[in-house]
């Protein structure tokens, strides 16, 4: 998505181009759109985005994991659905960061540590608790938070 959108507007600032001289031909807008600093910038972007969709993806099976567990733990199902509800919160924000990545990077960037509350509130439901789901969404949330981490390090690779 972003490649296609910074192509078309190196593109659109071509065709000005070409109309404001006309000697411009198309080599020059496809140099333009193959030069090794739009390229670079695309890749990087391209990326980042990764690193938040893997997150979003990890926290989408963390959520449903924790939501099975509620339905299989009927003394814990309370604590077990508070936990799904900090991952569906982990879900929007990262989703969040991932929209405003290009735009506002710092946005995006406390979007993604406030997540960090999110994993703090999973831990501190279920930290006691020695039952295999307790211990598999601690592991998980572990796993969760070091993902965060490199999210966050996207973030701040944006926004300089």
């Amino acid at each position: 998505m972003a490649s296609l959108y910074s192509c078309f507007v190196v593109g659109s600032l071509a065709v000005l181009l070409q109309f404001l001289f006309v000697s411009a031909s198309t080599k020059s807008i496809n140099a333009i759109c193959q030069s090794r600093g739009i390229k670079k910038k695309l890749r990087m972007l391209d990326r980042h985005w990764a690193a938040l969709s893997l997150s979003v993806s990890y926290a989408g099976k963390s959520a449903s994991f924790a939501a099975n567990a509620a339905n299989q733990n009927p003394n814990m199902k309370k604590q077990f659905a508070a936990c799904k509800d900090a991952y569906a919160t982990i879900i929007a924000s990262i989703k969040s960061a991932a929209a405003e990545l290009k735009e506002s990077p710092d946005t995006a960037n406390y979007d993604v540590m406030v997540c960090r509350d999110s994993t703090t509130i999973v831990k501190n439901l279920i930290k006691k608790n020695l039952d295999k789901d307790s211990k598999m969404l601690i592991k998980m949330t572990l796993m969760m938070e070091r993902l965060l981490t490199i999210a966050v390090g996207a973030t701040v690779a944006v926004g300089g």
